[in-house]
């Protein structure tokens, strides 16, 4: 397949100084220090380089495919590393272990020679790159990015990181999150002449740097996030410096780490640090700039910052077990979520099984505690992609049944309790519960991992409208009717505030109360039929989305005073 080809150049000279380790410094100071020399640092300036993009697009989708009401997508991973001479090889792997947080799209960009380098391309990361693209990826300077969006002509143009050039230099950035008055921006930016080439609202930031006065650059990246409202993590890269900032509330994970030979690291879980034999270090801070150069570290607030609004679906479904957000361990989180259902809504039960994968941890605790066996009553299948072709003979609950099979001699005449992590819409659900039925379970009792969802995400999750979430039109009887179960019960709101103890304030419960610590400005539906419930329904075809204007009452009484604050 084809693939495009675009030079970056810059004016701005790549220092060579070496580094030197100094103890790091409190957060939100503005003090350097300086890292451990790496083991090899490669500066070679021999050749110039041009970026290239994977564009297997082309193929998928034809030229009617294209919406005319674009918007953003979420759910993404970023990685940035700093001072090692496979950085690209070593984002590449980092991407890898941040695979589960977007499965569309990914790309690297790294410095060379003070160049920008890009290779972008839709798909899985293994389907993105390959030996030779990363050959044409040297040196030790890097960020990457992994993404989740919809499927249409103009998907591959969004895929991060993005790359721009200005007057004083070119730029790179990588973004998770959701930018809430992304709209007005944009309109505000395209009134005074800028032009967009994406749809994606991480463009309105590198808009936002390009045309701030303050100097020098990271300053630029203050005055742009200052502007900004919502969720965001991100990593930027110049021809000499890797920055990761995050938003005042935290919303979205950011960690940092580092490697044996003094090399720094950020990624969106850490995960991605044990992959890569990084060792973590600590979060970047809600409101935090973290600037790495060839003096150190240094770091400085963003803003005076509220109280922290981290996102608790981090530990209830999107993050890996086996990573630390937050300060706590996913594991354990979804352990005593597990613990708390089995005191607060047990039931007489022969098998307690698992919505496979991210029931899982869960529905081990809930066994611990009733004393019931865990089994492996569902199967997943790990090699079943989005497109599917279904026999002209219609199977009944077809997408389900590609993803998770039943096991017989598990379910057959048994009181079996599945445990998953959320309902979204439901219909999911009453597939699971149809197929459990089918494969002989005598009773099947639903014990869902998290307080019902009633509110949408607008700050970096793809949910569907409040209007398609089941638990916002109906109560938990309704609920245990339309899904077909015996019994249903939810981790109470409560209880898990309790869980979380003198940390309870610190996350952000939106979707569970409908009460947003930044005000939605702009409202997203989805149309019925995407996959947002678990991936298990829909094909390419039936992905789609927009975004209109809020439908709350309260918004219509903001909207003049919206029109005049953007800046």
């Amino acid at each position: 397949m084809a693939a495009t080809t675009a030079r970056i150049s810059s004016s701005v000279s790549r220092p060579t100084t070496p580094l030197h380790p100094t103890p790091p410094p409190p957060c939100c100071s503005f003090l350097p220090k300086t890292l451990p020399k790496p083991s090899s640092l490669s500066l070679s300036s021999s050749s110039s380089f041009t970026a290239h993009s994977h564009t297997p697009i082309s193929s998928f989708f034809s030229d009617d495919d294209c919406s005319s009401d674009e918007k953003p997508r979420e759910e993404c991973g970023v990685v940035g590393i700093y001072g090692d001479p496979e950085a690209s090889r070593l984002c590449y792997l980092a991407l890898h272990a941040l695979q589960h947080r977007g499965q569309e799209g990914a790309g690297i960009v790294c410095v060379h020679d003070n160049l920008l380098q890009s290779i972008t391309g839709v798909g899985l990361v293994s389907e993105v790159f390959n030996q030779s693209k990363l050959d044409q990826l040297p040196g030790d300077l890097a960020i990457g990015h992994v993404r989740y969006s919809t499927a249409g002509q103009s998907m591959l143009k969004n895929v991060q990181p993005f790359v721009a050039g200005y007057r004083f230099g070119s730029v790179g950035v990588a973004h998770n999150g959701n930018l809430v008055n992304y709209g007005a921006l944009r309109a505000m930016l395209e009134d005074n002449g800028s032009i967009f080439n994406t749809s994606s609202d991480t463009e309105v930031v590198l808009h936002l740097i390009a045309i701030s006065k303050a100097r020098p650059f990271l300053l630029r990246i203050v005055d742009a996030c200052e502007q900004l409202k919502g969720a965001y993590s991100m990593v930027f890269v110049t021809q000499d410096k890797l920055v990761a900032v995050r938003d005042p509330h935290g919303f979205r994970p950011l960690v940092m780490g580092r490697r044996s030979n003094g090399s720094v690291v950020f990624a969106s879980e850490t995960c991605a640090l044990d992959l890569i034999e990084a060792t973590y270090e600590r979060e970047v801070d809600p409101g935090e700039v973290v600037v790495v150069d060839k003096d150190g570290v240094q770091s400085l607030c963003l803003m005076a910052h509220p109280e922290p609004k981290q996102c608790i679906f981090e530990h209830i479904y999107f993050s890996l077990p086996n990573s630390v957000v937050f300060g706590r361990s996913v594991y354990e989180s979804r352990r005593v979520f597990g613990e708390i259902l089995a005191n607060e809504a047990p039931v007489e039960c022969d098998v307690v099984i698992a919505v496979p994968d991210s029931g899982v941890v869960a529905a081990l605790g809930y066994a611990a505690k009733a004393g019931v066996p865990f089994q492996q009553g569902l199967i997943r299948s790990h090699y079943v992609g989005r497109t599917f072709i279904e026999p002209s003979q219609k199977i009944r609950d077809f997408g389900v049944k590609l993803k998770l099979s039943p096991v017989r001699a598990v379910l057959e005449g048994k009181r079996v309790v599945v445990v998953d992590d959320s309902i979204v819409r439901g219909t999911t659900s009453s597939k699971i519960v149809r197929l459990l039925k089918e494969a002989g379970a005598k009773e099947v009792h639903m014990r869902i991992a998290s307080p019902p969802i009633i509110g949408s995400c607008y700050y970096g999750v793809d949910t569907p409208s409040s209007e398609e979430l089941i638990s916002n039109r109906m109560k938990v009887e309704e609920i245990r009717e339309f899904i077909g179960c015996d019994s249903l019960a939810f981790l109470p709101f409560d209880s898990l505030q309790g869980m979380l103890g003198t940390q309870a304030p610190n996350f952000c419960y939106a979707c569970f109360t409908g009460n947003y610590p930044v005000e939605p400005r702009e409202d997203k539906v989805k149309r019925v039929g995407d996959f947002v419930d678990d991936g298990m329904t829909g094909n390419f075809d039936s992905i789609d989305g927009a975004w209109i204007p809020a439908n709350r009452i309260h918004k219509h009484q903001r909207d003049n005073e919206f029109e005049g604050s953007v800046l």
